[in-house]
């Protein structure tokens, strides 16, 4: 029972201090030791011993596709290639319809390998530009961008390049497009209920007279005098889908690496080695996003190149450290044994049937533990990632559903007020969670929800 509290007091404290604008990276070890001395283990040991390698092991195996994620985030925005497709998107829609145009232009970077860290970066100044032009209250922006570029691009649509959906493939010997129908479907009702959420609240506002409530000048990025064209700004972010669809499906399964995987220096499990793989398409396939959003536009990045690759190498960090922080408070909360029993209690869950729910509720209770969705997932994969594959070939569910289910539950409770992304979305638009936290979390619900219904149908025909 004290162990248990430990656990939830621990929690409270770390959401209350990211609310309140303390840093997560500081905080997440300082909370995870109160938990641990809850359930009696030395402080010291659990830091050095618990902590700190859960938080390295994070870094080595994902800091990849934070660095190049944002490097090539970085190197789009200076070339002003993210803000050409965002303003093609926008003079298609027309400035009535600013929102959809905020998602959509969110969702194509999202989609096309940029990290959501940097999306936001990118999107925020022509978005509230956009929304001072449409007297939108500037409050709706943050769920306007999370809507966009956290939810079904993120996790939902197969193929999506994010680490969310990253992460499983190598727990399911899976690829980034498994279960195509089924993310398909999430995604789509989940872009309309958050459409129509985000509309209603912009026409609840309008009949209060409340408009876009910033009179004074915003920074913005500096304008380019001339864009590149939408068409060839968008070449790099389909490089990467292609790259990695033809490396995945294509050339990496025709490879026989059985002459070398069990040879020295590596000797891999050769399984282990497959689902690895599909992390190297990844990394090649925005290496190559990278490389052509560069040799697309030498003139635009004349002297700003290093800028760029600087900026995104230094945000990278800031970004996996939030995460990795997050990830190594979850591990030490996963050994203590107040979580044994609610983990027991999650795994029951379902017992006999499939376990969709069981997982759903597993990452999604993990992530908005460590208030990060890549780092809930991590941790419940490799908790009981051998046991769910185990038992949905008992029961006959795919491997392919295991990941998708996984991937999306993941992107549900994790922005809860200490989730990263959050944090760093809220300081780039300059608001509080005061402000729109309680339109943000509208989003999460919706997203959360839909997971759950899709399963509930997903039990009913299998």
């Amino acid at each position: 029972m004290l162990a248990s509290l430990g656990i939830l007091i621990s929690l409270g404290l770390l959401m209350y201090m990211a609310y309140r604008g303390f840093s997560v990276i500081f905080f997440a070890p300082i909370f995870a030791l109160l938990a641990a001395a809850f359930s009696g283990l030395s402080p010291l040991p659990t830091f050095t011993e618990l902590f700190l390698p859960q938080l390295a092991g994070y870094v080595k195996v994902y800091f990849p596709f934070f660095l190049l994620g944002a490097v090539f985030g970085k190197v789009m925005e200076q070339s002003g290639a993210a803000e050409s497709i965002a303003q093609a998107i926008t003079q298609k829609l027309g400035t009535r319809h600013s929102i959809l145009a905020i998602v959509l232009s969110c969702a194509v970077l999202t989609y096309g390998g940029v990290s959501l860290f940097v999306v936001a970066f990118a999107v925020y100044p022509f978005g509230a530009s956009l929304f001072r032009s449409a007297n939108i209250p500037k409050k709706l922006l943050p769920p306007t961008i999370a809507l966009g570029a956290f939810t079904f691009t993120m996790d939902a649509l197969p193929g999506t390049p994010q680490i969310q959906n990253s992460i499983p493939m190598k727990f399911f010997n899976t690829d980034l497009y498994a279960a195509p129908v089924f993310g398909t479907i999430g995604g789509i009702i989940i872009f309309v209920s958050g459409m129509w959420y985000l509309e209603y609240k912009r026409k609840q506002f309008q009949a209060q007279g409340i408009g876009y409530g910033v009179a004074e000048a915003e920074s913005t990025t500096q304008k380019l005098q001339s864009l590149p064209s939408p068409l060839v700004a968008a070449i790099p972010l389909m490089s990467v889908l292609l790259v990695t669809l033809l490396l995945q499906k294509v050339v990496f399964p025709q490879w026989d690496i059985s002459t070398w995987a069990g040879e020295p220096p590596y000797k891999m499990d050769l399984n282990t080695l497959k689902g690895t793989m599909n992390n190297w398409a990844l990394i090649i396939a925005l290496s190559v996003g990278v490389l052509l959003a560069t040799l697309l536009n030498p003139k635009r990045l004349s002297g700003k190149l290093a800028n760029a690759i600087s900026l995104g190498a230094t945000g990278s960090l800031l970004a996996i450290m939030n995460t990795a922080s997050e990830v190594g408070f979850g591990n030490v909360v996963k050994v203590l044994p107040g979580f044994k029993t609610i983990a027991e209690a999650m795994m029951s869950i379902g017992r006999g049937g499939s376990p969709l729910l069981s997982e759903a509720i597993t990452v999604n209770v993990l992530s908005g533990v460590t208030g990060s969705a890549s780092g809930g997932l991590s941790i419940a994969l490799d908790s009981f990632g051998a046991e769910y594959l185990k038992w949905a070939q008992e029961h006959g569910t795919s491997a392919e559903l295991l990941h998708r289910v996984a991937s999306m539950a993941s992107g549900g409770m994790d922005t809860l007020p200490h989730n990263g992304a959050v944090i760093t979305l809220l300081a780039i638009t300059g608001m509080t969670h005061k402000d729109c936290y309680k339109d943000i979390f509208v989003i999460t619900l919706i997203k959360t929800s839909v997971v759950f219904v899709l399963i509930g149908f997903t039990m009913l025909f299998q």
